[in-house]
């Protein structure tokens, strides 16, 4: 379940007459995610309004001093034309209200459906949406960094124990070391920087037919290296659940859709294999501390470490093939 904390019907209808939305119709908990609750809220509409929103209360895992910045960038790709939704203000202007103590966000309804296994005109235009994003964040006053970047991953190693990733699987000690060593060594420097999305999964992508409707889920958006996003969305999208199968064809619709927006500089299309590596890293790590830390009968569902330790074996193994166009 990802609601956390109950809401009767008042305290919504009050919530909701905050802002210029129309009256409060229907509420509905949202089961997806795990971080915060979330309700699809249906109004009478007002204006230009639309009548259906996502309400979301911050539950956990997200500073609210960083809320600003998260806010403020999805107001500001919308502005420039990007797939993602708006933050509703209310009527004093605010992004964001407090109720209770938690910090509660309306943010637009936007149209679409997640997709388990895509195709790969539908990686083009992912890759083509990804570009945009970077491209329209330049003008982005705020800036945030990335507190699950390179050097994270040897602190989150550290809380891991190896007597803790060894009960995950006996070969993920020696891999995870290995692999820092590598990276700490091999790390791209110069590379172009922007704001990235850090976590563009397909789940947090929403299509209409082979068109990209909406990107949502910015709360690991930061500043870092570029092509670091690319390499995450690659790792997110070219395998199966496991991190067995690749699928060639979409690595390289999507490295195409993206260049069609944004081209690639040299070194950033030789650099994708290390990146591509540090982005099965990060989430390998991740995955490893939830796996060690989530009780046994918690409702959240863990998600496998290893099916980025295969990942982090795939490219480590296939190095620059991996970004090879397929014909």
């Amino acid at each position: 379940m990802a609601v956390y904390t109950h809401l009767g019907a008042e305290d919504l209808a009050a919530l909701i007459s905050e802002y210029d939305v129309g009256e409060l119709v229907s509420a509905k908990g949202i089961a997806e995610g795990v971080s915060n609750s979330n309700w699809l809220i249906e109004t009478t509409g007002s204006g230009n309004e639309g009548a259906r929103f996502i309400l979301t209360m911050y539950e956990r895992r997200i500073d609210l001093a960083e809320l600003p910045f998260f806010l403020g960038l999805l107001d500001h790709l919308a502005a420039e034309h990007c797939p993602v939704p708006r933050t509703i203000h209310d009527r004093s202007g605010a992004a964001f209200r407090w109720l209770d103590g938690k910090a509660v966000a309306l943010i637009e309804f936007l149209p679409g459906v997640s997709i388990d296994r895509p195709e790969a005109e539908q990686a083009h235009s992912v890759g083509r949406a990804l570009a945009g994003i970077h491209l329209a964040s330049a003008g982005f006053a705020m800036a945030r960094p990335n507190d699950l970047g390179p050097a994270s991953w040897s602190r989150l190693a550290e809380a891991c124990t190896q007597e803790g990733l060894a009960r995950i699987d006996p070969s993920l000690p020696s891999l995870v070391a290995d692999e820092l060593e590598f990276l700490a060594g091999h790390w791209p420097e110069g590379l172009p920087r922007s704001v990235i999305h850090a976590d563009l999964f397909p789940d947090n992508v929403l299509m209409l037919g082979a068109e990209v409707s909406g990107l949502i889920d910015f709360y690991f958006a930061c500043n870092d290296i570029t092509a670091y996003d690319l390499a995450v969305t690659h790792a997110a999208w070219c395998f199966d659940n496991e991190g067995r199968g690749f699928r060639p064809e979409i690595g390289s619709a999507l490295i195409a859709g993206y260049e069609s927006v944004r081209p690639l500089s040299h070194d950033e299309r030789a650099a994708l294999p290390v990146l591509a590596r540090g982005a099965a890293m990060r989430f390998m790590m991740t995955r490893a501390e939830d796996w060690l830390n989530t009780p046994a009968d918690a409702l959240v569902t863990r998600k496998d470490p290893l099916a980025f330790a295969r990942r982090l074996a795939f490219y480590a193994d296939r190095g620059a093939s991996a970004f090879v166009a397929h014909p």
